[in-house]
This record gives structure tokens, sequence and C-alpha cells, in this order.
């Protein structure tokens, strides 16, 4: 089996272009990773009787805030974005190929896995309706199951607008953010101005990506006055200015990093994106080992499905645990270093029943619910991220 999985990694080593980015498939897959394993610690569902609420750890034990700073990780996936689809719509435009043909293939690997998502769910809240559950239940599952789609409304926009932020300054829209925060907190603003920042904010990250796409960004410079200045910059708003330590929400806080994004959540976004930048020459090297990249690849080639499916992973756990009683660490409140250590030794259970999800519903990642596509003569094709290799062949192309 062993020998099997390391002539499969050398397979997706050799379909491999040279010249591809190997760090920045690293990036985006922990990145992924990070969002992840984040929802997966400070979630929890809570069995009150028959019913299931929403809960996290970082209320009663605020001083797990580290936790958010670990996993995450959306400012990274933004950047790694924002840089993938400057460097590609630049592409098809040197091969002549026309805006709205690049922008529909981008979408199009969006919304079609989402598709299946809604679907799923839709049969899933009318069956607990019907079978008896609570309103309240209903709505927790169903909010958490739909809580990834606003990611991809954010990113959709941006990506659609992406000839027009090519060659935006990240200065300006962290500019936009400063000042509905001002407004907001240090005026007396309404508090409906802060969803400004959902676009402001992660617009930032993006733009910073394209100023990579520009070359703006390769001097080992560049990555730490972004890491410095950023956490610096964070430290300030937490410590002096009243930011919440935690960069994801809190249930019951008043003011939520993340929901909309404060300029907190900005700052400390930049110190992660620089962070993400020092560390691409020693993961160009780490990429290099065929199983350590292989592993990379097929994070990638399952972002998608892992990214939408991994809450209904977590909850599908925790409903199936339902029936032999309430479970520590998966129905019990988060208040304590008990749930923790309960929670961690959950995670693997979690990922096992994403395993599943992903062997399900991978397929329209890969091609929207189609079978694989086959070369003349009846070969399939075997797809390495943006890679297309058939079997047998010595070489791969990019498609």
């Amino acid at each position: 089996m062993l020998f099997g999985i390391r002539r499969a990694a050398t397979r997706i080593d050799a379909a491999t272009p040279p010249r591809r980015d190997r760090a920045v498939d690293a990036l985006r897959a922990l990145a992924i990773l990070g969002v992840v394993l984040g929802h997966w610690l400070v979630t929890a569902l809570v069995a009150d009787g028959a019913t299931l609420r929403a809960a996290s750890p970082l209320g009663p034990m605020p001083w797990l805030a580290p936790v958010s700073w670990m996993f995450q990780t959306l400012a990274v996936f933004f950047m790694v974005g924002g840089h993938v689809a400057t460097r590609s719509l630049a592409s098809a435009r040197a091969r002549g190929g026309a805006y709205g043909a690049w922008l529909s293939t981008r979408l199009t690997r969006l919304f079609v896995p989402v598709a299946a998502l809604l679907a799923v769910w839709t049969v899933a809240a009318a069956g607990l309706l019907l079978g008896g559950a609570s309103f309240v239940t209903v709505h927790t599952v169903v909010k958490l199951a739909l809580s990834p789609l606003w990611f991809l409304l954010v990113f959709a926009v941006l990506t659609t607008a992406t000839p027009l932020l090519a060659r935006l300054n990240p200065l300006w829209p962290l500019a936009v953010v400063l000042h509905v925060d001002l407004v907001r907190f240090g005026l007396g603003g309404p508090s409906w101005l802060g969803w400004v920042n959902v676009m402001a904010g992660w617009l930032v990250p993006y733009t910073l990506g394209a100023a990579w796409t520009r070359g703006e960004l390769e001097r080992p410079r560049a990555g730490r006055l972004l890491l410095v200045g950023g956490v610096a910059a964070t430290a300030l708003l937490v410590g002096w200015a009243g930011y919440p330590a935690s960069m994801v929400g809190v249930p019951g806080a008043a003011v939520s990093n993340l929901n909309p994004p404060t300029l907190a959540a900005v700052t400390f976004g930049l110190a992660q994106c620089g962070a993400a930048l020092l560390l691409r020459d020693r993961l160009r090297r780490v990429m290099r080992g065929p199983l350590v990249w292989a592993g990379v690849a097929l994070v990638n080639l399952s972002a998608m499905t892992v990214f939408l499916w991994h809450q209904t992973a977590m909850m599908a756990t925790t409903a199936t645990g339902l029936f032999a009683g309430r479970l520590p660490g998966l129905h019990t409140v988060p208040d304590g270093l008990g749930w923790v250590a309960a929670r961690l030794l959950w995670l693997p259970v979690f990922a096992l029943v994403l395993g599943v999800c992903r062997a399900a519903f991978h397929g329209y990642e890969s091609g929207g619910g189609r079978r694989a596509p086959r070369e003349r003569g009846g070969s399939r094709v075997v797809r390495v991220g943006h890679l297309r290799k058939t079997p047998g062949s010595r070489g791969a192309r990019r498609v």
C-alpha cells in the first residue's frame, strides 16, 4: 500500500509543470485547512433536551483567543485568490481569450458545488421540520451549514471585478476600513455602516495578491513590513482601542472582528499575508518532495468540497452521536479544559466524515457532476490542479 501511495505521488509530481509555483498551492491548502480546523475547534452544538444550539468556547474561555489567531486564515486565502485571478486573467488575455469566458469558467467552479450543498440542505431542513425537530434546531444547523456561502459571494464579486482591481493599491480599501471604523466606533455612527467593510476589508488582501502578480511583493522587505506593521497595528487596536482579541465572532459579544470585518481583523490579515510571503521560499523547497506535494495537490483539488462540507461533517457527527447520549466535547457546554481535550479527540472523526462527504460530492467540483472526460482512444484524463495528463503519457500540459 505504501508503495502504491509513493507511486501515485510520483505520478502527480511528474504531471506538474516545472514552472508552477507550488508555494501558491501550499498557501491555499494551509488557508483552507486553517478555516476548517478553526471552525471545528471554536464551534459547538450543545444538546439542550431535544434542541441543539450553537455555542463557542471563546466566550467562557477568552484566553483561548490565540486559537483564532492561528486558524482564522481567510486573509491568506483572499491574497492567494487575488494573485491567481489576476495572473490567470493576464494569461487568458495573452492567449486572446475573452473576459466573459474566463469569468464564466471561474464562477462555474465556485457555484456548481454550491448547488449540491443547497439541494441537500433544502431536503434535510424539510425532513427535520417534518420529523418534529424544533425550529431553533433547524435554524442552528442550517445557518452553520450555509455559513461558508458568504465568503463565496464576496469572492465571486471580487473575481468579477478583477479587471478593475488588478492595479488598485491596497491602501485605498484599507483607508475605507479605517474611516468606517472611525465613524462606527469613534463618532457613534450607525452599526449598519460596518457592512461596507465586508467588501473593503477583504479587498485589502485580494489587491495584495494583485500586487504580488505585478512583482511588487517579491522582496523579503515587503513581507517583513506587512508582518511587523500588521502585528504592531493589531496589538495597538486590541490593547488600546478596545477591539476584541478574538479574530472570529464570539456569541454574545458586543463587537465581532469578523462579522463584519473590523480594522483589527484587516491589520491582523496583513500580518498573516506578510508571514505567508516570507514563507514562500521555504514552502517551495518543502514542496519538492513528491509525497508532500501530492498531499497539497489533493487538498487543492478538493478545496471547494472541503470548504463547503466541513460544517456538515461536524453536524452529522454530532447528530449521530446523540443516539449514544450527550457525549463530552460533542454535545456538552464548552466551558473548560475538559471540553477542549474531548473536542481534540473528535477532530479525526470529523475528518473521516468529511472524507465521506468528499467522496460523495467531489464530482461536482471536478466536473460539475459529470464523469471525467476521455481523450481520443478512450484513456481517462487525470486532473491535477490545473494540469491534465493521460495515463501512460510522458508529460503534462496546462488547461
